[in-house]
């Protein structure tokens, strides 16, 4: 099992905390991760972690589809490609029908069709083999449509990109799921639990089985994000990761349709989802956090003393042997938390 971690770039002056990325480097770690919803985007700071790294991967979790062109995602994995040696990972997702309709002012439409064309059309430009063409559902290049001058012709990218460059998809729902087993090398799930792996692997399987490729979880990276907090009160390090899963299970999308809800449903605790939810979205922010159950927050994280956290890594080794997961991606953790779950995994 190879270790991750991500990048936290929020509020309103935001900053690399460039000296954990390096002590990762240090330590062995092979991946770093960047986000974006609505403020700091995710391929400036991985260029910048690239620039000032030797050898850790650097990659997007995730490039937000709606926010570029297929195109523009390309020239921009392209770049950093060639610029880093090999070292960056194409992330992409959707995201929520809220941010993609409110935010980048586009129709949500058909997501999973859009993230299969999406990759389907970078994965053309990168291999170069002819002039870009390509006309789905949600992609048409070049475009002949309303308001086309005509002009348009299909064109090859003048650098030579890297056909091998892996593509991972932040997914979490069923289809989604399997969406990533049918075009991606990998899957970032946002939550993960290392005794329920069929919530994930089985619908990346059956997208694995519907695109006529190898049904098989070697060599496909499962990388799931954990929370991690360190300190030897237990309690006190669960409430620190509740009112983020509070967030999600509560309040990221709408009550009808709110994707990290159903996972948590899926996992076993449809009333408490339900329970979250309804305080946070009545603006109860801080009863929806204490309603998160601390046996959620142990299965999906680590949490406590570093005698708890390496007693429960075994578990989640125990899944990198069947290669239900293959990176571990750390969230939130402490330099000296990171130094715990090297020393345990690695």
């Amino acid at each position: 099992m190879q270790l991750g971690i991500t990048l936290k770039m929020g509020g309103a002056a935001p900053a690399i905390d460039m000296e954990t990325v390096l002590e990762a480097e240090r330590l062995g770690f092979s991946q770093v991760w960047t986000g974006e919803s609505y403020s700091t985007d995710a391929v400036s700071p991985v260029a910048w972690v690239l620039a000032r790294t030797t050898r850790i991967k650097a990659g997007t979790g995730i490039m937000q589809i709606p926010g570029r062109t297929p195109a523009c995602a390309a020239m921009t994995a392209m770049t950093l490609q060639a610029l880093s040696g090999g070292r960056f990972l194409c992330g992409v997702g959707v995201s929520g029908p809220q941010v993609v309709e409110g935010w980048h002012g586009v129709p949500f439409g058909k997501p999973m069709t859009r993230t299969k064309e999406y990759i389907a059309i970078i994965r053309q430009i990168l291999a170069r083999e002819k002039p870009l063409v390509f006309h789905g559902e949600e992609y048409h290049i070049p475009y002949e449509g309303p308001g086309a001058t005509g002009l348009g012709k299909p064109l090859r990218s003048i650098i030579h990109g890297d056909p091998s460059l892996p593509f991972y998809v932040a997914s979490i729902t069923p289809a989604g799921l399997r969406t990533a087993g049918e075009c991606a090398n990998g899957v970032l799930p946002i939550f993960y639990s290392p005794e329920q792996p069929k919530v994930v692997t089985e619908p990346l399987l059956d997208g694995m089985r519907k695109a006529g490729r190898e049904p098989t979880l070697k060599g496909f990276d499962i990388a799931p994000y954990v929370r991690t907090r360190m300190g030897d009160d237990v309690q006190a390090c669960r409430d620190a990761i509740r009112p983020e899963l509070a967030l999600y299970i509560g309040g990221m999308g709408a009550r009808a349709k709110n994707f990290y809800n159903d996972v948590a449903r899926k996992l076993g605790y449809e009333g408490a989802a339900k329970t979250i939810q309804d305080l946070y979205l009545d603006g109860k922010k801080d009863q929806a956090a204490a309603a998160v159950p601390d046996k959620l927050v142990d299965e999906i994280s680590l949490v406590g003393p570093a005698a708890r956290i390496r007693d429960r890594l075994q578990a989640w080794k125990e899944a990198a042997k069947t290669h239900d997961i293959g990176t571990m991606v750390l969230t939130g953790a402490s330099k000296e938390a990171m130094r715990v779950v090297a020393e345990a995994v690695l």
